[in-house]
């Protein structure tokens, strides 16, 4: 392991744990391989540097409730440093409560590295969107890599983003779409302060009621034939978020 944790990383930095899901696959040959896959994602802030391959991490939080992760449970981490955003990949080895707070160990399993595939990195927020299915020539249209400009004015329901990236967005809402069906995302962000509108065509991933809430669902989505400028836009919106949560933070 490079030693590179301590040069970067300190006590209070923020970090975002990706939660890692492993699908086994079969191949013709008969011989499984598995498939690394983007689960949930969580908010924190490392506690302590025990080593250069080991940390303590602050137990995440929802709605003022302790997220109990799982032991041996694999996560992508996310350091927020003041020499930018790395990335390195973590297994939770052990967890446990000291003066009313919980902890989390996790070993580091690969090499701290500086983060690039900004496309990818999810921000936690709270933004009202609004969607529908695509009809059917529309989709034919999209499964076709085309997209229209100029959509049809139809009814809209409306729905909270969790989170959102370049790549896709995280809704919830009290209805279901289904998996593997697209619909039309629109919602607006700030973006050189200016708001501005996204009418995006997304796919929906995965969709799953949300625990202790029934009648709330879950939806991960995919953008597909997206504006490469939009995207671009979307990043920077994360950006200047994260830029400006950070400088909240340091004021405290």
């Amino acid at each position: 392991m490079a030693n590179l944790l301590s040069k970067y990383v300190v006590p209070g930095c923020r970090v975002d744990l990706q939660e890692i899901e492993h699908t086994e696959l079969d191949d013709e040959m008969d011989e499984g391989y598995t498939l690394r896959t983007a689960g949930r994602g969580y908010q924190s802030k490392v506690l302590d540097i025990l080593s250069e391959d080991k940390i303590e991490v602050l137990m995440p939080m929802e709605k003022s409730r302790v997220v109990t992760l799982p032991v041996d449970g694999e996560y992508d981490l996310y350091f927020f440093t003041e020499m930018g955003l790395y990335q390195c990949y973590a297994r939770i080895s052990d967890r446990y409560k000291d003066s009313n707070v919980f902890v989390l160990v996790m070993d580091l399993t690969s090499n701290l590295r500086k983060y690039q595939r900004r496309e990818y990195y999810r921000l936690s927020c709270a933004l009202e969107m609004d969607s529908r299915p695509l009809q059917a020539d529309e989709v034919r249209l999209a499964e076709a890599g085309r997209r229209e400009k100029r959509m049809p004015e139809l009814p809209l329901k409306n729905s909270i983003i969790a989170d959102i990236s370049g790549g896709g967005l995280r809704f919830v809402a009290d209805y279901a779409y289904d998996k593997e069906s697209l619909i039309m995302c629109r919602y607006r962000l700030q973006v050189d302060k200016e708001e501005k509108e996204y009418n995006l065509v997304g796919k929906v991933l995965d969709v799953k009621e949300v625990e202790n809430r029934p009648g709330t669902f879950e939806h991960r989505v995919q953008y597909i034939n997206m504006d490469t400028e939009e995207r671009e836009e979307i990043i920077k919106y994360i950006f200047d978020e994260e830029r400006r949560t950070l400088r909240n933070q340091k004021r405290y």
